[in-house]
């Protein structure tokens, strides 16, 4: 973490004009960031949902991140922006404390003599190079990390302690992989045969792209034939499987607990919430989003939102529509007969309402 700024320098990194509440200095040096309930008098807050408004008026924060439009009612300094969430989200890289680490390799990692280590890059404690594996320019690769024979970590990406990234995997420039995450393991490939399965050798790798972000404990399966691909800027949250031959495209983000099956391809700047599952063999159109828990069993040709399953309810009233659930297919075609009985029934009196009806009549005139 670099040395912190004052108010007035983080309004000027960030884009904001500050203006200062009464008896406010622009050298303060903020200690951080926190909510607007939470935040302390030497903390920067910021107001990004009408939902949290009400807190603005209480807040005791050194400054708060506004629209123009809040900062009327701000009682403390004002940082104003266009977006405030967006220029929160650049004022943790200030304040991050993430350790930063020194170039060089410690004496407990084993590296291969045919690896390729940059002189600015960092490697920790128990970590393992194999052999023809390439680490470029300012990678961090942290304590008990293992890559793999012939893989390669681009410039910048930063592996957590843990991490095991397989044989030919490529990860570009500027990612993250968090703790106990696996890059490169087998997918689920077997061939029935005779009551026993045959494994299927997975011959491809993996190639996540650059500025992606993969969250702890995630799977990404190398290819059966060909690779996984992970766009340009993909976001995986905690505990996502992604199984062999999948394609992610750029810029799409998925929550935790997520899980995608064989050579799914879903498509660039689509969101896929909590507890997905994703057959195989599918394609997701751009654009889309998926909500928590939906199963998508077909493909997604057109943008949109989509959703599947049931929301909770008291547990007597869910068994009971878990029966009537049951029972939609017979009810549907009895459905389907009464609609057909309903249309033959007018059919057959359309003719005697005529007759009823006599003929028609001319123009009085």
């Amino acid at each position: 973490m670099s040395e912190q700024p004052t108010l007035a320098l983080l309004a000027e990194k960030l884009g904001a004009e500050l203006r200062l509440a009464a008896g406010a200095s622009d050298s303060l040096v903020p200690s951080g960031l926190n909510t607007l309930q939470d935040a302390t008098q030497q903390e920067v807050s910021f107001l990004a949902s009408a939902a949290y408004k009400r807190f603005l008026s209480s807040t005791r924060a050194c400054a708060v991140l506004v629209t123009a439009e809040q900062a009327a009612s701000c009682p403390v300094s004002a940082l104003v922006v266009a977006d405030p969430y967006q220029a929160f989200a650049r004022a943790t890289s200030i304040y991050d404390r993430s350790p930063q680490y020194a170039a060089g390799i410690d004496p407990s990692a084993s590296v291969a003599p045919s690896a390729e280590v940059h002189h600015s890059a960092y490697v920790g404690p128990g970590a393992v190079i194999e052999a023809r594996a390439q680490i470029a320019e300012n990678a961090v690769i942290g304590a008990g990390s293992i890559v793999g024979a012939g893989s390669v970590i681009g410039a910048r990406s930063r592996l957590f302690p843990g991490v095991v990234v397989y044989h030919g995997c490529f990860i570009g420039a500027d990612c993250i992989v968090h703790s106990n995450t696996v890059i490169g393991a087998d997918g689920f490939g077997f061939a029935p045969s005779q009551g026993k399965w045959t494994k299927i050798h997975q011959l491809g790798g993996v190639e996540i792209a650059d500025e992606v972000e993969v969250g702890a404990n995630s799977c990404i399966d190398r290819g059966a034939l060909g690779n996984t691909v992970i766009g340009r800027g993909v976001k995986i949250d905690n505990m996502v499987q992604i199984a062999h031959n999948v394609q992610i495209g750029d810029y799409s983000a998925m929550a935790a607990c997520s899980a995608v099956a064989g050579s799914a391809v879903i498509g660039k700047h689509c969101t896929i919430a909590g507890g997905v599952g994703i057959v195989g063999h599918v394609t997701i159109a751009d654009r889309s989003h998926v909500t928590a828990r939906t199963l998508v069993t077909k493909s997604i040709e057109e943008p949109g939102s989509y959703s599947s399953g049931t929301p909770f309810s008291e547990s007597r009233t869910w068994r009971r529509n878990a029966v009537r659930f049951g029972q939609l297919d017979q009810m549907s075609k009895r459905l389907g007969n009464v609609e057909k009985s309903l249309a033959q029934i007018e059919q057959e009196a359309a003719p005697r309402k005529q007759e009823a009806d006599g003929p028609p009549q001319g123009d009085p005139r």
